[in-house]
């Protein structure tokens, strides 16, 4: 399975830089800023866990964090190699290994960590809860961690547009509603992992975090792919106002749970 997920990232290495610049994909974006610099330490070493190709480590280091990146993608580095250096700026390390592979890193090393990727593709409790306990570990004392998922419920709202004829068979539903769901290479764009809110939250908590909040990256404009790609081409301020008001949105618990990326941010 982890070799079905580096194939698939080095492939998809510059898919993944331009993804969170298309008009709906940037809210997750937006969002997860608005969560960093809501949560985070305003100073300190942030280690980006999943990094892929540097997106939030540019941020973050322009924010005058100092940053390790760890992706199991080379190809994914090089290009965050490429565009730290681009913007004059560097990071402290690069690591080209998997989640499940943190033992090196020394007890309390953290101020911060991102873990946005790697638990969307780890389907055994056992392996996510190793990721999850080892990021705990290498966290100080009082470290925030950003930790997402990918959520069965907001799913099942972008798969209108995105993949409805998944929905022929009417039982996949019920195994939305229920989260827990593994998908092979063949039924998803690579070996993934997909679960609800309660679920994911019940497993951090397992891993010994304490719960600040979580949001969801996509906020009340999740599923509305076209519609915010017709706003952003026609009326770009009115997209705009949007933006800013999901952002701001994206804790309410009337938006939380039904978005495709959860966000959940706790402390050490």
């Amino acid at each position: 399975m982890i070799d079905d997920v580096k194939k698939y990232y080095n492939e998809a290495a510059e898919y993944e830089w331009n993804r969170l610049n298309n008009p709906y994909s940037k809210i997750e974006y937006d969002s997860t800023v608005y969560l960093i610099e809501k949560y985070f330490p305003k100073q300190g070493h942030i280690l980006d866990i999943g990094s892929g190709p540097g997106r939030y480590s540019v941020m973050l280091l322009q924010n005058g964090y100092n940053v390790s990146l760890l992706d199991i993608s080379s190809n994914e580095l090089d290009i965050a190699k490429r565009k730290i250096e681009e913007a004059d700026l560097k990071a402290e390390d690069y690591y080209c290994k998997s989640a499940l592979e943190l033992d090196s890193f020394e007890n309390d090393t953290f101020d911060g960590i991102l873990l946005m990727g790697p638990l969307y593709h780890l389907h055994g409790e056992k392996d996510r809860l190793k990721v999850l306990r080892d990021s705990h570990r290498i966290l100080k004392k009082d470290g925030i961690a950003l930790i997402s998922y990918i959520n069965t419920w907001g799913c099942l709202k972008s798969a209108v547009s995105e993949f409805p004829e998944v929905f022929k068979d009417t039982e996949h539903f019920q195994r939305y509603i229920n989260g827990d769901l593994k998908f092979s290479p063949e039924e998803s764009f690579t070996a993934t992992y997909f679960t609800t809110p309660p679920l994911a939250i019940t497993e951090v908590e397992k891993a010994g975090f304490n719960i600040v909040s979580y949001a969801g990256a996509e906020s009340f404009l999740a599923g509305l792919n076209i519609q915010m790609k017709n706003l952003y081409t026609y009326m770009p301020q009115i997209y705009e106002n949007f933006m800013v008001a999901a952002v701001e949105s994206c804790e309410l618990s009337q938006y939380r749970d039904a978005t495709e990326h959860l966000h959940i941010i706790v402390k050490k």
